[in-house]
Order: structure tokens, then sequence, then C-alpha cells
């Protein structure tokens, strides 16, 4: 069985200038590393709020690394310089619109601004892209609701086969 590569790409303007540490890519890292028992291997980027940087990191880490999960973070909200989601509609064959309104659904249960977040997924070759929101907390609140249906939709890829501690999280496959 191969190793699965999940690529993580923080789009901040800040983090990537060293004015501050980027904790959201941690979280992501933290949050996978709790939820998978299979063995797999982080492709991290840190990345300014540039479209084309976005869409070429996305590209690369897809076409040439291999990551079947790429699972990015900032760049969705309202703000000028906020382009992740038109980044991945931009490098994607097909869209995934239920992880956003999934997300969305459940940080409302949080924070009313949550309508703010225009994150999103798609789908590039045999790859899965998700956008999440930026702040370390609505990372695990956004990939514990989505996360279940993540290994499955790999399977649909012929991907790796992501194994999941399911006391932390469970996977939802369909019985055989």
């Amino acid at each position: 069985m191969s190793k699965a590569r999940i690529g993580i790409v923080t789009v901040s303007d800040r983090a990537s200038a060293g004015v501050y540490e980027d904790l959201s890519g941690k979280a992501i890292m933290e949050t996978l590393s709790a939820y998978l028992t299979s063995e797999w291997e982080a492709v991290y980027r840190l990345i300014p709020d540039e479209q084309d940087q976005i869409e070429a990191t996305l590209i690369q880490l897809a076409d040439e690394e291999q990551c079947s999960l790429i699972v990015t973070t900032g760049g969705t909200g309202p703000a000028k310089r906020d382009v992740t989601p038109e980044a991945t509609e931009a490098v994607c064959d097909r869209m995934m619109p239920g992880f956003g309104e999934l997300m969305r659904a459940e940080s409302l249960k949080f924070v009313p601004t949550a309508i703010l977040s225009r994150q999103t997924a798609g789908l590039r070759g045999s790859s899965l892209i998700v956008n999440l929101p930026g702040k370390p907390k609505s990372i695990r609140e956004c990939l514990d609701a989505v996360f279940p249906a993540i290994p499955y939709c790999i399977d649909l890829m012929d991907g790796p086969y992501l194994e999941c501690d399911e006391s932390v999280i469970k996977p939802f496959r369909p019985k055989k």
C-alpha cells in the first residue's frame, strides 16, 4: 500500500512574510495526525495571497507531487486579497460544493460570520482540494465536519486507502 501524500497549503501574506508563525498549517497537520493511522506524508507550502501563485502551487501538488488530498487554509473571506476559492475553481476539473456548504453550516453553530466564508472544494485529476478557513479553531471544527467523507472520496478516485483512529473520527464507507 502506498503512503498517502497530503498537500497542506497556508495562504497568508503576513505568515509567508514572516510577520507571524503559521499556526493554521500546524493545526491542519496536528488534526490529520490525530485522525490518520495509515502512513502519510505532508507536503507543506506557505505562500502569499496571490492567485497565480496559489494556482501554481495547487497544480504542482496535484500533478507533480501526486497528493491525493490538498488542504488549504486562508484566503476564503471577503477581503480583496482573499482569492483561494477562485484559484481552486480555476485549477479544478469538477467542483464539490457540498464541502463548503457543510463547513459553513458547521461554523454557523459557533459564529454568525460563517456566512462570510467562501471555502469550497474540487477535484483535479486524482486530487481532492479542500479550502478551510484561516483560524486554527475553525480548521478543526470544519475538518471534523467534512473529513468523514474524505477517505471514501479518495477511494472513489483510486487513491491511497486512508485508515483513521475511529475513536477520534469515523470515516464513512458504504458496507460492502
